[in-house]
């Protein structure tokens, strides 16, 4: 990895965590287990979607036994608005199965096991080792921080698992948990897909992304 990119990943990190001392996880649960379900909810649906549905969904289903044992058209009658219910439906029993069945109901600590459970994949076991267990594990790689990393130059890889890989390198493991939130924060407030609000970001006069967009404006 190159100087310049780990010198633009530390003023990065230095000045996000300045602008969200508040950043966390945005995910609303109270233990290891409603995180799982709730990121598994959570592919292609909004945070704010996936609290309104888990916020009745964790009152009648408490445990993976509760999961399992409940048919799976009414599970994915429950889920329905967040979107690819079937599939989802499917992962979440599938999960909790393996969960009952070689874990005794518990989340497992490692990501090797964790990465097990149906409808887990690496963004999924580093929500939940990161953001229940304190593990940092590695770099949660969602939309928002694909992008962010992207328009900040600190990775030119497309794919989620290539761009960990470059995070992994500029962003000292101290920080694997946090920095995902303080991109997400501002992925949402400030340098959103469609239109990024260019002139309101901290982090404008370090970006290679400014001028492309600012001229793009002055363009049109």
């Amino acid at each position: 990895m190159s100087r310049d990119k780990s010198k633009q990943a530390a003023e990065v990190i230095k000045r996000l965590k300045k602008e969200y001392p508040d950043a966390h996880c945005a995910l609303q649960h109270s233990n290891a287990f409603e995180l799982l379900i709730a990121t598994i909810l959570s592919a292609q649906c909004t945070d704010v979607r996936v609290n309104i549905v888990t916020a009745t969904l964790f009152r009648k289903y408490r445990s993976p036994q509760d999961f399992v044992s409940v048919q799976q058209d009414e599970l994915e009658r429950d889920i329905r608005s967040t979107g690819f219910f079937r599939n989802k439906a499917k992962n979440i029993q599938a999960a909790c199965a393996r969960l009952l069945e070689v874990y005794g109901g518990e989340i497992p600590h490692t990501m090797d096991e964790i990465l097990t459970l149906g409808g887990v994949a690496r963004k999924t076991a580093n929500v939940v080792l990161g953001n229940a267990f304190g593990i940092a594990s590695g770099v949660v790689v969602d939309t928002h921080v694909s992008r962010l990393s992207q328009r900040l130059g600190l990775t030119t890889e497309t794919t989620p698992e290539k761009i960990e890989r470059d995070l992994q390198l500029l962003v000292p493991k101290k920080k694997w948990i946090i920095f995902p939130h303080w991109m997400i924060f501002h992925g949402r407030r400030i340098c959103q897909a469609r239109k990024p609000k260019c002139t309101e970001c901290v982090l404008a006069d370090i970006c290679p992304s400014y001028k492309i967009f600012i001229q793009g404006r002055k363009k049109r």
